[in-house]
């Protein structure tokens, strides 16, 4: 159970961990971490670690109390190097340092050089430490949150168990510091909309994440056939328990049949940059066809503007959800054939009625969506 038959680990520490009350990084939660990565990995096996941080890391250095979004990500410049030296300093290992935004990792190119990048360091010994480019970063490019990046990053290495260190025991069936009869939750079996009503509002005090990402981290991962623990970083008896082969917090079950990996990429990690409102026809039955396509005939409305290769979301004329999918045209030429302009088109575009929009290779049904 747990962590005695897993070779790989994915640990994601929070930045109230790296940065405790915003004042620079500081070694007295992370030594544990470090103790209890140094032990693992002489068991032989492979950690990877998602550390946040750098935000709250590079505050020190400027005189702001209410950043701008442009400040904070200044902060993060200067934070991310002291956030490497502290575990460098701690662990005393090789580390490498790798920075993601959402576009690396919605990028089937980019996501397979992630992906072999992170195998070659392992294989090395190397300890990849990950973390969002907060830098760069912008409203269409990032993550958002470290969590959801820590279950992108354990399913593109097929990790066997994800460790999420928050600042609460684990999950409980109401909020912990509101209610003194909350109850933590030792095992989720199957992740609901009762589960993530579970998780409150609440977000770090300084960082961007809280309970709900958490929730959607380990929902990404079990349907990876990763588990999930989510613990309690600020104490030590959570790694020594680790250490035991005990469950120190909450244990989120991965499914029995989990999704195929590029099924998973599709479903959890890409986004979609429009809409295509397709038939009845087609969401009930050539959706889930091995053989099927999606031709012009089958739809009912193009939303938003894409290019070729750009993922979008199939729903409904009410709003049902149906699949993602890899478009192979564009909006804009979609829109031509929808007002039978074909001829308007340029002739190396030109298409008609019935070629296939979408094929069923680059198509992803949604389940429980």
């Amino acid at each position: 159970m747990l962590l005695t038959d897993n070779n790989r680990v994915v640990i994601k520490v929070g930045s109230a961990l790296i940065a405790p009350g915003n004042e620079g990084c500081s070694p007295k939660y992370l030594s544990n971490i470090a103790n209890f990565i140094t032990q693992y990995r002489q068991q032989g096996k492979q950690v990877i670690l998602v550390s946040s941080g750098s935000v709250a890391a590079g505050r020190k250095w400027f005189n702001e109390d209410k950043p701008s979004k442009r400040m904070k990500k200044a902060m993060a410049a200067a934070g991310q190097t002291d956030m490497m030296a502290i575990w460098d300093r701690l662990l005393d290992m090789p580390l490498a340092q790798i920075l993601l935004t959402h576009a690396d990792l919605c990028n089937r190119e980019r996501y397979i050089s992630i992906k072999e990048t992170i195998e070659s360091l392992l294989a090395n010994g190397v300890i990849p430490v990950v973390n969002e480019n907060d830098t760069i970063t912008s409203e269409e490019l990032k993550v958002g949150d470290n969590d959801n990046l820590a279950a992108m990053t354990a399913a593109a290495i097929n990790a066997d168990t994800l460790i999420i260190c928050t600042d609460v025991d684990g999950l409980y069936d109401k909020n912990p510091h509101t209610h003194n009869d909350a109850k933590l939750l030792s095992t989720i079996e199957s992740i609901t909309p009762e589960i993530y009503s579970m998780a409150g509002g609440a977000i770090s005090s300084t960082g961007t994440g809280g309970m709900q990402t958490k929730i959607e981290a380990a929902e990404k991962a079990a349907d990876h056939g990763i588990d999930t623990l989510i613990i309690n970083g600020f104490k030590a008896a959570s790694f020594e328990q680790l250490l035991k082969n005990n469950n120190p917090g909450t244990h989120f079950l991965s499914i029995p049949e989990p999704l195929a990996p590029a099924a998973h990429w599709m479903t959890h990690t890409v986004r979609e940059r429009g809409e295509l409102v397709v038939s009845d026809s087609f969401a009930t039955a050539n959706a889930s066809d091995d053989e099927s396509v999606l031709t012009s005939d089958n739809i009912l409305e193009v939303k938003g503007q894409f290019s070729v290769g750009d993922t979008v979301l199939l729903t409904t004329d009410d709003g049902t959800h149906v699949a993602k999918a890899q478009t192979n045209y564009s909006s804009c030429l979609l829109n031509y054939i929808a007002q039978d302009q074909e001829d308007t088109a340029p002739e190396d575009q030109y298409i008609t009625k019935n070629n296939a929009i979408i094929s069923t290779e680059h198509l992803t049904v949604l389940e429980n969506v």
